[in-house]
């Protein structure tokens, strides 16, 4: 049999046809496949004419199929989620699919950076793109696979597992504690180099907080040095400048190593924790799975502390 005319239309009238049909909308359409309005219903009328049929009914607001859009719709859709499946299998055995993780600035910084070496040694076909901040939106945003943040796991929409809880303490350096050793003293502490973190989450913990479980109220607490993101602020305990508040999982390498240390044994255990987050509506996917088992991994080797 021949034909005037090539059989198969070009994929991206098939892709425009289905976001459309899926949306009710050449707007929506647009957005999720990122192009114009106009781009999206020049397609679509294009291959209306392939077929010499109306796929949509058109008015001024609105779009809707026609019965020969939904028979073609159905018949479609099968055939394009096999070609996606098919492209994904081949990402995924050639080149492997990027996992997007997110998680807090301290979290990022000072528990996965020192993890991420091995990882990725031993792990040379999966690549993590890490996103750090302390936004929760942007490390919310529909582009990240595994999120890592601070709260009470409850999180509308995600599935939350713990990965370590929190527990914090004063830090400081060795050196700085040899010269000031009235940091040895609860009493005494308040009157030395306090570093402080500011941040737009009023819920995390600083100085006059953590001093109001011991009964410790100071109306004129103020911080010697202060800081905008929790690293830079451990950094300067390392460098002898103060006194910071460390959290146990984020500064134990730096306890364990020598570079830090605990000039009380105080400490104060909340009830909050930090959580690998996703998405309930999320698509999975072997790679993202493997980070996931990974990081669960670490969790169920760390240590367990009672309040």
């Amino acid at each position: 049999m021949k034909y005037g005319r090539a059989l198969l239309p070009p994929l991206d009238y098939l892709l425009a046809f289905e976001a459309a049909a899926e949306f009710q909308s050449f707007v929506g359409a647009s957005e999720k496949l990122n192009t114009s309005e106009t781009a999206i219903s020049r397609k679509v009328r294009l291959l209306e004419q392939h077929y010499g049929v109306a796929l949509f009914l058109r008015s001024h607001r609105s779009i809707s199929l026609t019965p020969q859009g939904e028979l073609f719709l159905k018949r479609i859709r099968p055939a394009i989620q096999s070609l996606r499946a098919t492209s994904r299998k081949m990402f995924s055995q050639e080149q492997g699919r990027p996992i997007t993780l997110a998680a807090t600035n301290s979290v990022a910084t000072l528990w996965l950076m020192p993890r991420l070496q091995k990882f990725n040694k031993a792990n040379k076909h999966h690549k993590i793109i890490l996103v750090s901040s302390d936004n929760d939106a942007e490390c919310l945003s529909d582009n990240v696979d595994l999120t890592i943040l601070r709260g009470d796991g409850d999180w509308a929409g995600y599935h939350s597992e713990l990965l370590f809880g929190e527990t914090v303490f004063p830090v400081c350096s060795p050196d700085y504690l040899e010269k000031n050793p009235t940091a040895a003293d609860l009493k005494t502490i308040v009157d030395l180099d306090l570093i402080e973190v500011s941040s737009t989450h009023k819920e995390w913990m600083d100085w006059r907080s953590w001093l109001a479980h011991f009964s410790q109220p100071k109306e004129d607490l103020d911080a010697h040095c202060q800081f905008n993101t929790y690293p830079l602020a451990v950094q300067s305990a390392v460098d002898g400048l103060g006194i910071a508040l460390g959290w146990k999982h984020l500064t134990d390498p730096l306890l364990k190593q020598g570079k830090l240390v605990r000039p009380i044994k105080e400490k104060v255990r909340t009830d909050h924790g930090y959580y690998l987050l996703r998405s309930t509506h999320a698509e999975s996917f072997d790679e993202c799975q493997a980070v996931e088992d990974w990081l669960m991994s670490i969790s169920a080797e760390r240590t367990r502390y009672r309040g």
